[in-house]
C-alpha cells in the first residue's frame, strides 16, 4: 500500500469513527478550536512583542517573550500529563478553556491600554501555560472515544489537521494586524479574537459527562505529580548516559539549540531595522522569510539524512554536521547582514536538523522501549530550556540593533565546544 493510500485509509477510518462516536467529534472540536486560538494568540503576541513600533521592545523583553512562548511546553507540559492521570479530564478541559479565555481577554486589555511589558508577559505566560492542560487533556482522553484498533489512524489525522488549523490561526492573526495596522491596537484585536477558540472548546467540553474522558479509578497514579515527573527525567538522563551513541547526539543537539537561541535573537534585532537599504523584507515579513529558509533547510536534511547515516554512522554524521555548523557560523552569521543571515538560517537548518535526526535515530535504536518516552521527554525539556537560556544570556550583552560580532563568534565557539565534546565522548566511550 502506498503512502497516499495509507493517508486516504486513515482519513476514511477517522470519518467513519466520527459518525460512529459523537464523542470523537466533540473532542476534535475541543482540540481544533483550541489550536486555532493558540496559533492566533501566539502569532499576535509575537507581533506585539517582536515587531511592534509602538513598543520598541529591548532585547531582554524579546527574550522574555520567547520564554513565554516556549517554556510552558517544557516546564508545565510534564506536570500537566501527570495531573491528568489524577483529575477528571472533562473538568480539566472545561475549566482550563474558560480560564485561558479570560487570560487571553485580559492580555488584550493590557495591550489596548498600553500596559507594561511585565504584566503583559506574565498574563500571556499564564494563558499559554493553561493551554498545555487542554492539549494534553485531549490526547489523554482520545482512547476513551475511539476503539483501540482505530486509535493510531485517528491520532495521525487529528495531529496533521491540528497543525493546519494552528497555522490558519497564525495566518488569521497576521491578516488582522495587516488590515488594522501595526501597533498595540491591532495586536489587541487579534489577541481578543483568540478567545473565541477557548469559548468554543469550553462549550464542547461541557457536553461530556463526568469521568467519561477518564481517568477511571484503576488508571489513577498513586505517586504525586512532582515525584512522577522528576523520576521520569532522572530515568531518561540515566538511559542517555548509559548509551554512549545517544550521549554523542544529545551533546550535538544541545550545542545547536544554544546557538539557535543566539542566532534567533540576532536575526530578530537585525530584521527589525527596516531602514538599512536592504532589498530583502524586514520586520515581521522578513522574520517569516527566515523561518521559511530554516524550514526548507530542515526539509532537505530530512531527505538526505536517511542516506547519510547508513554510510557514515550516527556519531560521524553528528561530527560532520557540527564541523559544517562552525564554518557556517563564522562565514555567514558574523557578517550580520540580512542576506547572509538568511543564508545561514537555511544552511544551519540543514546542519541542525541532521544532528536532530541522528539523535532521534539513536534514541529509537539504542534506548529500550520502556525508557524511550522518558528520554524524548528529557530532550524536549532540557533543550527548550537551553534555547531560552541562550536567548536570555545573549540579551544582556547584544547591541540594540543586533550587530554584535562578538556574540556571533561566541556561537561559533559553542559549536566548536560541542564538536570537541563529541570527539572526546566518541574516543573514550564509543571505542
Amino acid at each position: 500500500m502506498t503512502p497516499a493510500s495509507n493517508r486516504r485509509e486513515a482519513w476514511s477510518r477517522t470519518l467513519h469513527t466520527v459518525r460512529e462516536s459523537p464523542g470523537l467529534g466533540r473532542l476534535a472540536l475541543v482540540r481544533f478550536s483550541s489550536q486555532f486560538g493558540d496559533g492566533l494568540f501566539q502569532a499576535a503576541l509575537g507581533g506585539a512583542i517582536l515587531f511592534n513600533p509602538e513598543r520598541e521592545t529591548d532585547p531582554v523583553a524579546i527574550a522574555a517573550g520567547f520564554a513565554v512562548l516556549l517554556l510552558p511546553y517544557s516546564i508545565i507540559g510534564p506536570f500537566a500529563g501527570a495531573l491528568l492521570d489524577r483529575l477528571d479530564r472533562r473538568l480539566v478541559l472545561l475549566w482550563a478553556s474558560v480560564l485561558r479565555g479570560l487570560l487571553i481577554l485580559t492580555t488584550a486589555v493590557l495591550l489596548a491600554s498600553g500596559g507594561g511589558d511585565t504584566p503583559l508577559l506574565l498574563c500571556a505566560l499564564a494563558a499559554i501555560g493553561v493551554s498545555r492542560f487542554v492539549g494534553a487533556g485531549v490526547s489523554a482522553a482520545l482512547p476513551k472515544v475511539v476503539r483501540q484498533s482505530w486509535l493510531v489512524a485517528t491520532n495521525s489525522v487529528l495531529t496533521t489537521a491540528g497543525s493546519v488549523v494552528s497555522a490558519l490561526g497564525a495566518t488569521a492573526a497576521v491578516s488582522i494586524i495587516g488590515i488594522v495596522g501595526a501597533g498595540d491596537r491591532a495586536s489587541a484585536i487579534a489577541v481578543a479574537c483568540a478567545a473565541v477558540g477557548s469559548a468554543v472548546a469550553a462549550v464542547a467540553a461541557a457536553r461530556f459527562t463526568a469521568r467519561s474522558l477518564g481517568p477511571t479509578t484503576s488508571e489513577r497514579i498513586n505517586t504525586g505529580a512532582l515525584h512522577s515527573v522528576l523520576t521520569g527525567l532522572k530515568t531518561g538522563a540515566t538511559a542517555v548516559w548509559q548509551a554512549p551513541g545517544v550521549t554523542t547526539t544529545m551533546i550535538g543537539i544541545g550545542a545547536h539549540r544554544i546557538c539557535f537561541g543566539i542566532n534567533t535573537l540576532i536575526m530578530v534585532l537585525v530584521l527589525r531595522d527596516t531602514s538599512n537599504g536592504s532589498a530583502l523584507p524586514g520586520g515581521m515579513a522578513g522574520f517569516g522569510v527566515a523561518v521559511g529558509a530554516t524550514a526548507i533547510g530542515m526539509l532537505i536534511a530530512a531527505l538526505i539524512t536517511p542516506f547519510v547515516i547508513p554510510r557514515l554512522g550516527r556519531s560521524r554524521t553528528v561530527t560532520y554536521a557540527l564541523t559544517a555548523a562552525v564554518i557556517i557560523q563564522l562565514v555567514f552569521v558574523t557578517t550580520l547582514t540580512q542576506g547572509s543571515l538568511l543564508i545561514a538560517a537555511f544552511l544551519l537548518g540543514v546542519a541542525g536538523q541532521t544532528v536532530k535526526l541522528a539523535g532521534d535515530a539513536a534514541m529509537q535504536i539504542d534506548i529500550d522501549d520502556n525508557r524511550r518516552g522518558q528520554v524524548f521527554s528529557l530532550q524536549d525539556t532540557v533543550f527548550n530550556v537551553a534555547f531560552i537560556g541562550a536567548i536570555a544570556a545573549a540579551s544582556t550583552v547584544i547591541a540594540p540593533d543586533g550587530k554584535s560580532v562578538g556574540l556571533a563568534l561566541a556561537g561559533a565557539g559553542v559549536y566548536a565546544a560541542g564538536l570537541s565534546a563529541v570527539l572526546i565522548n566518541r574516543r573514550k566511550r564509543e571505542g
